[in-house]
């Protein structure tokens, strides 16, 4: 037996954060996978480590949105850092994208990395690789990861006005 690797992983950020997007807790594992880009083994890793953390029920379907808002606003910065990288075509994120765009005025846009995005900005490097397509296909998980960008690499002022609308998003305050 393959002992359980119990450090959290960026994507498992990423399924927390579509869990709360989709507000479902009889999601399937498949589905889940297929809608993120990931396989469904790393689904079933990522609900194992998100349990073992107590940021998922035991059953491993309903998100501890206080222990999770926790998580985002004390730690995302640290165990997930990021700074702004060169300039690139991409997706926006952070203050670049709603709802922190409709707030925040700015004129150095910050976007993940996309071929096809139809934005120039600083690069963000996003929490895993399917992310900008993930965002693409899902508003509410775009919104999301953008508000934890926002907490990953934004001044005081973008940071505070992220987490008041991750709040309002996931525990409801």
């Amino acid at each position: 037996m393959k002992p359980l690797n119990t450090q959290m992983k960026p994507q498992d950020i990423l399924l927390l954060l579509k869990l709360i997007s989709i507000n479902d807790n009889s999601w399937k594992q498949q589905i889940v996978a297929e809608a993120l880009g990931m396989s469904q083994s790393e689904v079933s890793e990522s609900v194992a480590r998100s349990k073992y953390s107590g940021l998922l029920d035991p059953k491993g379907k309903k998100v501890m949105k206080m222990a999770f808002m926790d998580f985002l606003q004390f730690g995302l910065k640290y165990v997930f850092p990021q700074k702004p990288g060169p300039v690139v075509r991409g997706i926006p994120t952070s203050h670049s994208a709603l709802p922190l765009s409709e707030q925040i005025t700015s004129n150095e846009n910050y976007v993940w990395p996309y071929a096809k995005g139809p934005v120039r900005g600083h690069s963000i490097i996003p929490l895993y690789s399917s992310v900008p397509e993930a965002a693409l296909f899902d508003d509410a998980l775009h919104e999301l990861l953008a508000l934890v960008d926002a907490l990953r690499v934004g001044r005081v002022r973008e940071r505070e006005l992220a987490l008041n609308e991750l709040k309002k998003r996931i525990i409801g305050k």
